[in-house]
């Protein structure tokens, strides 16, 4: 299990908190260091069953410059929404934990991060 964490961030601090807890086994990827690739990002994005604009921190400022609000999300942009997930990784919602069955999951809350454990 890996969780892609921003220390900065309280949802991922207790969601390292919950995890230590329950003495869950994993990897901590402090994404905005180590950035992830577009095909990493696609596959996280095909184990969660969502879509780029489905995980994309709207409300931060590199978000308003790039004016990703009146981004077409579309089969056809979504290229164009890895990249600029990829190029700014403080776009990404957080915490994401990658499961041990091949799922994902966006865990804001406790339950979010239980439910990862149990996968």
């Amino acid at each position: 299990m890996e969780i892609w964490i921003n220390p900065a961030c309280s949802k991922c601090r207790s969601a390292l908190h919950l995890l230590d807890e329950e003495g869950a086994d994993y990897t901590v990827r402090r994404y905005l260091e180590d950035v992830p690739t577009q095909d990493e990002i696609r596959g996280v994005l095909e184990r969660l069953g969502l879509e780029p604009w489905d995980i994309t921190r709207t409300q931060e400022a590199a978000a308003k410059e790039l004016g990703l609000k009146d981004w077409a999300r579309d089969a056809g942009s979504r290229d164009r929404w890895v990249a600029a997930l990829a190029e700014h990784p403080k776009l990404i919602q957080r915490p994401i934990i990658t499961a041990e069955d091949g799922t994902a999951v966006v865990a804001r809350t406790d339950e979010a991060v239980r439910d990862a454990m149990s996968r």
